[in-house]
């Protein structure tokens, strides 16, 4: 079965929509998301377009400020302190990934945890570990939600995840192995943790051995169908994170879009699988307006 994350991406969106509604016909202002690019690196710029856009679906206000790649990092440090303190700005975050002389650990650390809807900071990290008030990195929050979405439960299950980054892989597992804390629909706050999980990446022995053992397998490699059918157990749940651009001539673009699972061969294995795309992606944008209403709410506390 596909896990359409399309589909309930543009339910989760309706639902939004309907909350700002709700606020704005009571006299309030709209939640306000504002987003800092640096450069113009193609791939950036899509991105940030594609979360404008879901912004102005939603009712939330959305700023995109930019600069160019020969800002200093002072200067943009500067510009995360006034953003840090405008009262009118629920959440912002600075798009990944920055130009080399700017260092992203000393950008994203200064970033108040209050506003990092991004889910990005050492603090907002720290704090999620803890099981305390924290906003969760947007593409392993969507994925839970498409998980919880269709009842697919992960606890007592296996996990194993491919990829260790600080934006998927590391803030994934530490979602599934902690306590549950935190309820969303159509399940119980059970049902959304105390998973078993194990991490893999390139330096990991018999890959292929350790994936026949999982239950669910979250691949966030960034490698092009490097989850192939000899390394799915039967009726296992497949969620690829995977975005890659490959060679096609046949296509007008001149490339083809693929993950890194081998979709055509392991589909037919898995008991639900994620497409790419229309999977992950559209989770990972709804689950920033999520945490951008969220935001909104507790600084209207």
């Amino acid at each position: 079965m596909i896990l359409d994350g399309k589909k309930i991406a543009a339910e989760i969106r309706a639902e939004l929509r309907e909350q700002v509604q709700a606020l704005t016909q009571a006299g309030q202002r709209a939640p306000k998301l504002v987003v800092v690019i640096v450069g113009n690196n193609p791939a950036s710029e899509t991105y940030v377009a594609n979360k404008i856009k879901a912004c102005q679906e939603v009712g939330i206000e959305a700023q995109r400020i930019a600069y160019a790649t020969t800002i200093t990092e002072q200067t943009l440090l500067s510009e995360v302190h006034r953003l840090n303190s405008d009262s009118s700005v629920d959440g912002f975050i600075v798009q990944l990934p920055l130009p080399d002389h700017i260092n992203e650990s000393t950008i994203l650390s200064a970033i108040d945890y209050r506003k990092d809807v991004d889910g990005l900071t050492p603090e907002s990290m720290g704090r999620a570990i803890q099981g305390l008030d924290a906003f969760i990195s947007a593409t392993p929050k969507g994925i839970r939600e498409l998980l919880a979405r269709y009842q697919i439960t992960t606890e007592g299950k296996h996990v194993v995840v491919i990829g260790r980054s600080n934006i998927v892989g590391k803030p994934m597992a530490m979602l599934l192995m902690q306590r549950p804390y935190l309820s969303l629909p159509n399940m119980s706050a059970s049902s959304l943790g105390d998973a078993t999980v194990t991490v893999c990446h390139s330096k990991t022995r018999d890959l292929a051995a350790i994936c026949r053992t999982a239950d669910i397998i979250i691949v966030a490699a960034g490698s092009p169908k490097l989850l192939t059918a000899n390394m799915v157990k039967d009726g296992a749940v497949v969620i690829d994170v995977g975005i890659n651009r490959v060679d096609d001539l046949t296509s007008p673009r001149g490339y083809r879009l693929v993950g890194d699972v081998d979709f055509d061969n392991v589909a037919p294995k898995a008991s639900f699988i994620t497409p790419v795309p229309g999977g992950v992606g559209p989770m990972t944008i709804v689950s920033l307006l999520q945490n951008t209403l969220q935001a909104y709410n507790e600084h209207s506390r």
